[in-house]
């Protein structure tokens, strides 16, 4: 009996492969054609209401309109985004499971957290930064200050301990936070929440003296007169706030903190598919009724190539690593 697998067969098999591997090819691209051909999901890793949860919900309907198909939001909130992070890790690679990913999730978490049930490079394929937005400096109306350098002069001269809230141990505005108290010097305790809005609501009542909070989710507030805003932490003023100063303007050298959201996928999602989201990304983020919203709403529009964004994940996840092991912050 003839070995099948005896060299003199080899050549039989090579058509073979060569038919599977067009075939597999050919698949591939009638996915991408076909894409999408069911609604898409937006899974967003914190409550509804926050700065993630309105860039998402201002994005789906533009997004949905350019697919063709529905593009819903979904709430996972918990662990700083990790829950959330998590759903997508394990969803199929087809394109119709979406992350909105944060700075937390995807470059300070990683270093905080030491037990994570997913990789914040391997697990995922990135789409496109969407946008950037800035922290807020807010106080307790009733607090006697007008300006940083009177909030820290309060602080440091305060008989009693002060606080700051935040939307969670770990976050950009903790670690904010963090960074205030050591550039200070003052005597400061955080107090964390379970999201931005019961930390606004914190200094709102003056149980915490001030917060850092994303101006999406802060700005409201300080218009309607319920907190009042110091200054911003980005390294230029903000144009849904340029009457406050930055950090740095108020003698704070080289306090900048950016916080910023992006859209990835699960590994292995087809090229083609990727694509097609990128480019309905940045048609969303073109749209002049979207762009305005975001403005409005204190977010600065990015967008970009899923390269760039690529390359945009790695330094922050290097640079945040820094800051994290500075601050010692760790959480299991």
């Amino acid at each position: 009996m003839k070995n099948p697998l005896h060299p003199s067969h080899s050549r039989s098999f090579k058509p073979l492969f060569g038919t599977l591997l067009m075939l597999a090819a050919f698949s591939g691209q009638v996915q991408a054609q076909g894409f999408p051909s069911k609604p898409v999901r937006i899974v967003v890793g914190f409550a509804a209401g926050g700065s993630t949860d309105k860039l998402a919900r201002v994005m789906s309907k533009r997004m949905g309109e350019l697919l063709g198909q529905s593009v819903v939001v979904e709430n996972r909130p918990g662990a700083a985004g990790n829950l959330a992070a998590e759903v997508v890790a394990g969803a199929p690679a087809d394109g119709y499971t979406l992350f909105m990913t944060t700075l937390s999730s995807q470059a300070i978490n990683p270093h905080i957290y030491s037990k994570l049930r997913f990789d914040p490079v391997k697990s995922f394929e990135p789409i496109s930064l969407v946008a950037k937005y800035p922290l807020l400096l807010v106080v307790a109306p009733q607090l006697k200050v007008n300006s940083v350098q009177e909030l820290i002069a309060y602080v440091k001269k305060s008989d009693q301990q002060s606080f700051f809230s935040s939307a969670g141990s770990g976050s950009p505005a903790h670690l904010a936070g963090e960074m205030f108290k050591a550039r200070t010097g003052a005597n400061l305790q955080h107090v964390p929440y379970k999201g931005g809005s019961p930390a606004l609501l914190a200094v709102m009542a003056n149980e915490a003296q001030f917060a850092f909070e994303t101006i999406p989710s802060a700005i409201g507030q300080t218009k309607g007169g319920k907190l009042k805003p110091l200054a911003v932490s980005s390294s230029a003023r903000s144009t849904a706030a340029p009457e406050l100063p930055t950090l740095q303007e108020e003698g704070l050298s080289q306090f900048v903190v950016t916080s910023w959201a992006g859209l990835v996928a699960p590994a292995g999602t087809p090229r083609d598919v990727l694509e097609k989201l990128n480019q309905a990304t940045q048609q969303t983020l073109a749209t002049p009724a979207v762009n305005a919203a975001l403005v409005a709403d204190g977010a600065e529009p990015a967008g970009g190539s899923s390269a760039e964004f690529a390359r945009f994940l790695s330094q922050e996840f290097k640079s945040w690593g820094d800051v994290v092991r500075s601050a010692q912050v760790k959480l299991d």
